[in-house]
């Protein structure tokens, strides 16, 4: 089950990825009135993600930090899932493109799964 858990990681945190690309193209600095523009969107992301890749090697060494980065991973997903589909219900126009509702789609469904694989082996690796 870990190596499963590790590739849905992947998956996700690239879908996540491409989904922060994509806000880029949408200039989501402007929705979220982030400071530095551009050139702050882009330095806030280097720390974020060497986090993600940081937690893809914990996940890989089977610990429990991986385990609880792993569920982050997965509450970020889920969230820019419903913050979006939010911004959409409220009629703003970014993210209405056929690519970005499959990324932000995809990214809740991988979300999902990624959690519910991730509590299976929280529970799996409980001792006693």
């Amino acid at each position: 089950m870990w190596e499963i858990l590790i590739w849905i990681y992947i998956v996700n945190a690239a879908l996540l990825m491409v989904h922060e690309m994509d806000s880029a193209y949408w200039r989501e600095w402007e929705m979220f009135r982030l400071p530095g523009g551009a050139a702050g969107f882009l330095i806030i992301h280097l720390p974020l993600v060497i986090v993600l890749l940081w937690g893809l090697v914990l996940l890989a060494r089977h610990t429990l930090a991986g385990q609880i980065f792993s569920l982050i991973l997965a509450g970020l997903g889920v969230g820019a899932f419903v913050i979006h589909l939010t911004f959409l219900k409220l009629g703003r126009p970014e993210f209405k493109t056929p690519v970005s509702l499959a990324v932000l789609t995809a990214t809740l469904l991988c979300s999902l799964a990624q959690g519910v694989l991730t509590v299976v082996s929280l529970v799996g690796s409980r001792p006693g």
